[in-house]
């Protein structure tokens, strides 16, 4: 839900529209979809392209409203932008997959991997859900995508996700609230419809000092999933995915190697 100044930066021009920073991983035995949190963008995931182990494939998602798609309009609704993002990346799931995504980014995984189901097309190997409570579990925050201006802007301030420099600059803030106010109702409006679980595997992360998060919200994920589930706790806050990446990276790598084990 922050990063929110990483949202204007500019990814490739020669990427697919929804893909940044994309590689044409021809050695590649599984791709991993990132899905960005509220506010922020592929820009996130930069550094996971560069260093990810090899036979992975690091796939950004590039949402509209932000970097290269800042003139199109950001999705408010969560079914919606499945029923979008879809179709547009099924072409790219021509070989095994997963999904990785933080806050925001992990409802639309697991709402991408439903809709997959739903359709009849590939699944995921695995699921990778990031920072947000399991589906079934009410938030208990009061939404923040209709708050006037100044108190959005306190709201913000205090989920300390929000760098200095967007507090400080108007015309940042002029430009940015559309996205965050879209985001945030694609997060806040979003409504679970119970349904079986998912056959993948979900791995499922949070930061130990998240006061959005609790262990019990994360631990919830374990009813969406048929297959194995664990738990990964890292030292942070809600942005932990920040300033734990190290260490998360070390971790997710740790299981994409697995994974590219058994599809190899």
């Amino acid at each position: 839900m922050s990063s929110y100044l990483n949202s204007t930066m500019t990814t490739s021009t020669h990427a697919p529209s929804w893909l940044s920073f994309h590689k044409s991983g021809k050695q590649a035995h599984l791709r991993l979809f990132c899905f960005p949190y509220a506010g922020g963008s592929s820009v996130i995931y930069r550094n996971w392209v560069s260093n990810c182990p090899p036979g992975v494939e690091i796939c950004p998602v590039q949402l509209p409203g932000r970097g290269n798609r800042l003139r199109e309009p950001a999705f408010n609704s969560l079914p919606a932008l499945v029923r979008a993002l879809g179709p547009a990346l099924l072409p790219y799931f021509d070989r095994p997959f997963a999904f990785f995504g933080h806050s925001m980014g992990a409802s639309i995984s697991f709402e991408l991997a439903r809709w997959l189901r739903e359709n009849g097309q590939p699944q995921p190997l695995q699921l990778f859900v990031s920072g947000r409570r399991a589906p079934h579990i009410q938030a208990r925050e009061a939404p923040l995508h209709d708050l006037p201006e100044p108190e959005l802007l306190d709201a913000l301030h205090r989920l300390n996700g929000t760098p200095k420099e967007f507090m400080e600059h108007p015309e940042l803030i002029e430009m940015m609230l559309p996205l965050l106010r879209a985001d945030f109702s694609v997060a806040e409006t979003y409504v679970y419809t119970p349904g079986p679980p998912l056959d993948c595997p979900i791995t499922a992360f949070s930061g130990l000092e998240d006061r959005e998060v609790y262990r019990e919200d994360i631990e919830g994920w374990r009813e969406h999933t048929s297959n194995t589930f664990k738990v990964r706790m890292f030292p942070g806050d809600h942005f932990f995915i920040n300033t734990s990446q190290p260490l998360l990276l070390q971790v997710l790598f740790r299981e994409l190697h697995e994974l590219t084990q058994q599809v190899a």
